[in-house]
């Protein structure tokens, strides 16, 4: 017989299982005759050779067993047992865990919505799909390919030497910041810059400053490398310096705080960075979306003030272009390139090539920062939008903060109690809204300078104007609803609103 072809072979493979699973659940017992190749191969749509060619497997097998002028039957000495429920004999745990994976499991880590379910899905993060610059990508894309050719092997995992190139004169003229190309590392988004800052200067006891609210998967990293998260408060002025404990690690976002939206004051920048020198510790600077500020130039980084090399920045393009590029960088303080880079290369040994090099592409011809120009526009109209709408409809009951920069703004419902926020998060989801709650970005629900009141992380990039004032009014219908429902938590709207 001919071998049979690839697709041939899976069907055949298919008509096996299904066969083996028949007999194993009792379907076909000993001696039960299967039916005939032509019935069977009708059944399936496909040729009677397929069928026989399975059928042939199956008697090698001892499954099967055929006799002259006979239909082929279940084997009569194969006396297997029915098979238990699918999932019955499997363990409810595993056996064992490292103390890493013990710790994950305490971990609620956030799932993906279905935004299409929703009247508006205010998830901080997304980016609208229009904002995304397909034709310039495509370009760019098919640029990469044409100097790839004949390059098809493993790369620096520093990243590629066009990307870091373009990065290195892109960080300078929009951010400030001047740096060798070997101190770039680029990363599979800023997660995975957190999991190797982790992995590289952390040990198991040791401790790590963070912003008190601050961003929550960061938190869960250090916790996962066994580390003690101290955290720290955070007013208008991000997070407070002034008499920081000893630690190893700090983590902050200065230019942008997340998720209150404070800028580290001058002062606070330089005690952070004394801190630093003096604890011989290292300060991962968070600067995720600083090309989003509206009303004055973007901030200059912490590490443009660092002379003692105790800043790592990190960056991403998931707020820029697309969070599913999973593109980010480190820029690490030269005594710790060589040791990020061997990390790098033993997590993945690279980040995808291609998508690399079609960024630089990207940046090198001018057509990145054109975007950025254009995006943060459209987002300023986006953020414009949902301020006048929660102006309108909501009044005093709301408090926004966070508003000057960024992709999302903190409301606080002045008139739902704190311990109402998980109550009224539900009866959001019931109705097709999306809002988040600030709780858990807190270390410490308690922590004393945060309002006693619900609070919502609300994002807008995703988002087109008629849809955010439609999901900003379904909020204030699901405010009323809950209101009614507890009359304790009455929540009051001012007059204009109704």
């Amino acid at each position: 017989m001919a071998p049979e072809r690839p697709a041939t072979a899976r069907i055949t493979q298919r008509i096996c299982g299904a066969i083996k699973s028949q007999i194993a659940s009792g379907r076909f017992g000993p001696g039960a005759r299967l039916p005939s190749t032509r019935a069977l191969a009708a059944e399936w749509g496909v040729s009677r050779t397929t069928v026989t060619a399975a059928y042939e497997q199956l008697i090698a097998e001892g499954y099967l067993e055929a006799r002259q002028g006979a239909r082929t039957q279940v084997a009569r000495g194969l006396g297997l047992a029915p098979a238990p429920p699918a999932q019955a004999g499997l363990p409810a745990s595993p056996d064992r865990l490292s103390a890493y994976g013990q710790r994950l499991t305490a971990f609620n880590l956030p799932s993906a919505s279905d935004a299409g379910r929703m009247v508006a899905d205010f998830r901080y993060g997304d980016l609208a799909a229009a904002d995304f610059p397909m034709l310039a990508w495509r370009k760019a894309v098919g640029a990469a390919l044409l100097r790839r050719q004949g390059r098809f092997r493993y790369g620096d995992p520093r990243g590629s030497a066009e990307l870091r190139t373009a990065l290195q004169s892109y960080l300078w003229r929009a951010r400030g910041l001047r740096c060798d190309l070997d101190q770039i590392i680029v990363v599979n988004g800023s997660q995975q810059g957190l999991d190797l800052c982790a992995r590289l200067l952390l040990d198991p006891g040791d401790r790590v400053v963070m912003e008190d609210p601050g961003y929550a998967l960061a938190r869960q990293v250090f916790l996962a490398a066994g580390a003690e998260v101290v955290p720290v408060t955070v007013d208008r002025d991000g997070m407070r310096t002034e008499s920081l404990p000893a630690a190893q690690l700090a983590y902050a976002t200065p230019s942008h705080q997340f998720p209150l939206g404070g800028v580290l004051s001058a002062g606070r920048r330089r005690e952070l960075l004394a801190w630093a020198q003096s604890s011989r510790a290292y300060v991962i600077e968070d600067d995720y979306d600083s090309e989003y500020r509206f009303d004055i130039a973007p901030i200059p980084p912490l590490q443009a003030l660092d002379n003692a090399g105790r800043v790592i920045y990190l960056g991403t393009v998931s707020k820029t272009l697309s969070p599913t590029l999973r593109l980010g960088y480190l820029v690490v303080p030269p005594v710790l390139s060589e040791d990020f880079a061997k990390a790098k290369r033993l997590t993945d040994r690279h980040s995808a090539s291609l998508e690399q090099e079609a960024l630089a592409e990207l940046i090198e011809s001018g057509a990145y920062e054109r975007h950025v120009r254009r995006v943060r526009r459209r987002n300023s109209e986006r953020r414009a939008a949902l301020l006048t709408a929660l102006s309108i409809t909501l009044g005093e009951a709301v408090t926004v903060v966070g508003a000057d920069a960024g992709l999302h703004v903190v409301v606080w419902l002045n008139r739902v109690p704190r311990t109402q926020e998980r109550g009224l998060i539900a009866w959001a989801d019931a109705v097709g809204l999306g809002v988040y709650p600030i709780t858990p970005l807190y270390a410490s629900a308690a922590a004393a300078v945060r309002p006693d009141a619900a609070g919502l992380v609300m994002g807008y990039a995703s988002l087109d104007e008629r849809t955010i004032d439609q999901g900003v009014r379904t909020l204030r219908k699901v405010l009323d609803a809950f209101a009614a429902e507890d009359g304790a938590g009455r929540v009051l709207l001012c007059p204009r609103s109704r």
